[in-house]
């Protein structure tokens, strides 16, 4: 398993269009993909999953990817992360 941390930088946090695109990035992947915020977890391969968190700026998620491709799942979500949000 994979797993990393990360702040949201994203003024609105994660709202619907960031959701959305990384519910579809998350979707290319056969590796499970959970968001952790507090003792919330969501599906990132679900937008109202991924939005019942309600993640805002300056709060921090863990994200958790475990499968046959989790490497490069997990490097593309960061990259995600790092760029989008």
């Amino acid at each position: 398993m994979r797993q990393f941390t990360y702040t949201i930088k994203d003024d609105l946090g994660i709202h619907a269009r960031p959701a959305g695109l990384l519910v579809r990035l998350s979707s290319k992947y056969n590796s499970q993909i959970t968001l952790a915020k507090d003792k919330k977890t969501a599906d990132a391969k679900k937008i109202f999953s991924v939005m019942s968190l309600g993640v805002r700026y300056n709060e921090t998620i863990t994200v958790a990817v475990q499968g046959s491709d989790e490497t490069e799942a997990a490097d593309a979500l960061k990259s995600f992360f790092e760029t989008s949000l």
